[in-house]
């Protein structure tokens, strides 16, 4: 019997992953909010892998509770990742999620998402099981480059649809002067949090190809407002100015 799998979160993009894994004919074990995540360590002290499933909001409280003997075998897929959030976590397998599913409707795919850790080609497996298309990165400075671009989609399409709601290929086509300007932005505040430089264009033209993959994808969710005050709270404690996303929030304010 294969070693046995630990997936944290059983909503739409848990299910997900759990439909895939179950392919494979794994024995998998989820961890709901009432799961004594303890008692369940103390029983699968080795499991294959931890999936982690929650929400971005919910993963730093959660890995404060997570028990020790799992931390070295994690499966993190929340937006905004950043190399500080994996700070103490051993060998993590880090996938950039580009699919999305939401109630009621199929797993829709934007581009391949790429994966990178010890575990990447099981996950890998599990998505190709679903005919969901994944890449796995080579080394460190590919995984960051991936996910300073997924916060750059995520940010720079949120906050724009803020000013132009619409969908991602309407921002591009209509408003690609101010798009470019916000993405700026944003690669400015990535560079700040991640310590690191970036070929801005290469970002900006791979975050098009994004866009091109599902142009008619909504640029403003629910989360929206709430990543602008965060995106600026981190801007103010790191010094920087982000003065059109300062505009932005105060159109938000006066409305």
């Amino acid at each position: 019997m294969q070693s046995p799998i630990v997936i944290i979160g059983v909503g739409e993009m848990g299910g997900v992953f759990s439909r895939g894994l179950l392919r494979l004919g794994v024995p998998l074990y989820p961890v709901t909010r009432n799961t004594d995540m303890g008692e369940l360590a103390a029983a699968l002290p080795s499991p294959e892998v931890v999936v982690v499933a929650v929400g971005e909001a919910d993963l730093q409280p959660l890995l404060g509770q997570l028990p020790s003997v799992w931390k070295d075998r994690l499966c993190l897929l929340q937006n905004e990742l950043l190399p500080a959030d994996l700070a103490g976590i051993e060998h993590p397998t880090v996938i950039s999620v580009w699919f999305e599913k939401k109630k009621g409707m199929d797993t829709k795919v934007i581009i391949p998402s790429p994966l990178y850790g010890p575990r990447a080609g099981l996950i890998a497996d599990a998505l190709g099981a679903l005919d969901i298309p994944t890449r796995i990165l080579q080394n460190d400075a590919e995984l960051l480059f991936e996910l300073v671009l997924k916060n750059l989609y995520i940010l720079t399409s949120n906050i724009a649809g803020l000013r132009t709601g619409g969908a991602v290929g309407e921002l591009w086509q209509e408003h690609q002067g101010f798009c470019r300007q916000l993405a700026n932005e944003v690669i400015d505040l990535q560079e700040a949090l991640s310590g690191a430089q970036f070929d801005r264009e290469a970002l900006i033209q791979s975050m098009k190809r994004a866009f091109d993959g599902d142009p008619e994808h909504k640029c403003m969710g629910r989360s929206a407002p709430a990543r602008l005050t965060r995106a600026l709270e981190h801007g103010q404690r790191l010094g920087l100015e982000l003065p059109l996303m300062h505009e932005i929030h105060a159109e938000q304010t006066h409305d």
